[in-house]
């Protein structure tokens, strides 16, 4: 039996390993080499996949596949922490970048009809490309992966309305208000049902589910959730894309999103290269190359537009000047939904064969674009930070804004502690603080965090941390300890120059998630750099030295020194000295501590205790003063403190340390 897309796929991943090969090493991103592919491989370039159309269907997959995993690895509670962003961050977008490209293309002497229609298709940017960039740089959960997290979500539900409206806008005739009240009732009835699913339902049938302990039908059971929301999403009149999303964000409610996650993963890496290729098949080479001058003229145009008004929209919700060129950056691309849109335009008359070509060659464009400007974005916005532009742009409020504010600064504080940022690690210290009646006051950037938290009477200040207006308001220079615990890396950077520039004797602590900042940062001037990661990796180191019977004073010591070398254990190409729990680590050995004076051992030979013969262990070293003995005798005194390196079975083993340890408390 012969498979006619078979041949075609092979040719499309042969392809891909090739190009994709040769794109790393020159240092490019894999998108880029996968829409390269699809731009070689397409009928408009070397005409080697016949079946389009079933690729194109694969492709959907890939993105479907691509929101159910961002949905799984967010929540419903992190969703109804971006609402705003959603509707107000996303509306200002989309509303803005439509008013100004209908504006543009209506003085071009295009029909109203066109000019709108028109901006409906750049108004939209990729959600796939974006999040797959920004899910891969663990960026999704920094402020401008949340703004445009927030835009994309909005704008995969405004492309619904905007078929709807399209044939109206054309001038054909339909019952819009019958139309818009059954999408309405269509949309709240599939919410409700993601809710009560998420509550309710999928968490008990993943149970069920993993007690059987069978992965083939957790996976089975994973995908049938994803397929069933994505389609009931789309007989809804929604996009299959925001049906995957909320299918992820109710597995997302139950205990096993990671396992989901987890099997899910080489599938959606599967299918999204397929939709990138996809993309690239749809380029005329011929028409970009006959009318290149226009076509990059235009797509510096759209990128710059776009930036703009993301970057607006993000400020107008107070984010930080960083984020705002950052969310800019991250969304002046054209996405795939308005590939699915301009069919509509096509069938409708608002886009001719030629205008299309324009659309599909600056889309493209502007998705190979993205990559680069993703990754080197925290370089760009450093560059944008230095100049003028942040401080006569950036830095505007409104009067009612300025008015709203409170000052929490007493003008008399001194002595007391700084936090920047009031997320979990942000509060933690704050609460430790007000326990150990520590004076401190908060700088936070979320305009919405500082008007909830000044209502219960926290100390908090809006203001961005990097300002030194904002730095000697808060008597940086009269503070004792001022702790960084905010994710952004770029930004970590600024404020510890901003502090340092200000004060060399506060004492500063920084909290990071890279553990390549820790260097740079000591270097900047900080006191003591904290990487999640190793702190992570310390918990679990002390937990198994505590199982391995290391003494506990030992324990805390190791990790005393491990944080005062800045961490130097954990850290590659690092060569360790040898330690009491490196001492013969293999087969049933055990250290401890002789800490019961006067008991059975202390004080007597190994003879005259009777080690052996009372307890079935033997005593195979001794340290004692950081000094190790590895020839025991007959005659050996035990002393207390020593370490004694025993032998023996598990019971006899903890006999004697129950005969030379002080009991538990």
């Amino acid at each position: 039996m012969e498979i006619p897309i078979l041949q075609d796929i092979l040719i499309i991943f042969a392809l891909s390993v090739f190009v994709v090969l040769v794109f790393h090493r020159l240092k490019l991103p894999s998108v880029l080499g996968f829409l390269a592919t699809g731009i070689i491989a397409g009928p408009n370039g070397l005409s080697l996949v016949k079946a389009t159309h079933e690729v194109e269907v694969l492709s959907e997959i890939g993105v479907i596949l691509l929101l159910f995993v961002i949905g799984i690895e967010f929540s419903l509670k992190q969703l109804a922490s971006i609402k705003k962003t959603v509707f107000f961050g996303g509306g200002i977008q989309v509303g803005l970048t439509i008013m100004v490209t209908a504006l543009v293309f209506i003085l071009l002497d295009f029909s109203w009809s066109e000019a709108v229609f028109t901006g409906f298709l750049f108004s939209l940017s990729s959600t796939a490309i974006v999040l797959k960039l920004l899910a891969e740089r663990n960026e999704i959960n920094l402020p401008h992966g949340r703004m445009s997290l927030g835009v994309l979500i909005f704008q995969d539900v405004i492309v619904v309305p905007m078929m709807l409206f399209t044939p109206i806008i054309a001038g054909n005739t339909a019952d819009v208000t019958t139309a818009l009240l059954n999408l309405l009732v269509k949309s709240l009835i599939v919410l409700a049902v993601t809710y009560i699913g998420a509550r309710y339902v999928i968490p008990k049938l993943l149970h069920e589910v993993a007690r059987t302990k069978s992965k083939e039908l957790f996976l089975l059971t994973t995908v049938v959730i994803c397929v069933a929301v994505a389609w009931t999403t789309s007989q809804a009149g929604l996009s299959l894309a925001l049906g995957a999303f909320l299918a992820g964000l109710i597995i997302s409610e139950s205990d096993y999103s990671h396992q989901a996650t987890s099997i899910i993963l080489p599938f959606r890496e599967l299918f999204t290269s397929l939709f990138f290729v996809s993309i690239g098949m749809l380029l005329n080479i011929s028409f970009f190359l006959d009318h290149v001058g226009l076509i990059l003229v235009l797509t510096i145009l759209v990128i710059i537009t776009k930036a703009v008004i993301a970057g607006f929209a993000a400020r107008v919700l107070n984010y930080s000047p960083r984020t705002v060129i950052l969310t800019g950056l991250t969304l002046f691309q054209v996405g795939e939904f308005a590939f699915i849109l301009s069919e509509f335009g096509i069938s409708n008359g608002l886009l001719s064969e030629t205008n299309y070509q324009y659309f599909l060659s600056v889309s493209i464009a502007s998705m190979a674009i993205t990559p680069v400007a993703i990754m080197k974005g925290q370089k760009i916005s450093a560059l944008f930070m230095g100049t003028q532009f942040r401080k006569r742009v950036m830095n505007w409020q409104t009067a009612a804004q300025k008015q709203k504010r409170k000052d929490p600064v007493d003008e008399g504080l001194s002595d007391h502690l700084i936090i920047v940022g009031f997320g979990v690690n942000g509060k933690n210290v704050a609460r430790a603080a007000k326990y150990a009646k520590i004076p401190y006051i908060i700088i936070e950037f979320n305009a919405d965090v500082v008007q909830e938290e000044q209502e219960k009477g926290e100390p908090i200040l809006y203001g961005d941390a990097s300002h030194d207006h904002i730095l000697k308001h808060c008597h940086v220079q009269e503070a004792r300890v001022v702790v960084v615990a905010i994710s952004d890396s770029q930004a970590i950077k600024g404020i510890t120059s901003a502090i340092r520039n200000i004060s060399q004797q506060v004492h500063l602590i920084i909290r990071t998630r890279y553990v390549k900042d820790i260097d740079s940062l000591i270097e900047m001037g900080a006191d003591e750099v904290i990487p999640e990661e190793f702190e992570t990796s310390i918990e679990i180191f002390s937990r198994v030295m505590h199982r391995f019977l290391v003494p506990i004073d030992n324990i805390d010591t190791m990790i005393n020194t491990i944080r005062s070398d800045n961490y130097e254990m954990f850290r590659p190409k690092t060569h360790l000295k040898a330690n009491s729990g490196d001492v013969l680590p293999r087969l049933n050995i055990e250290c401890v501590r002789v800490s019961r004076e006067g008991g059975l051992v202390e004080g007597k030979t190994v003879e005259s205790a009777e080690v052996r013969k009372a307890f079935g262990v033997s005593i195979i070293a001794l340290m004692r003063k950081n000094e190790l003995r590895s020839s025991i005798k007959p005659s050996t005194k035990i002393k207390r403190d020593d370490l004694l390196y025993i032998t023996g079975n598990k019971k006899n083993i903890e006999r004697f340390i129950e005969a030379v340890s002080l009991p538990k408390v």
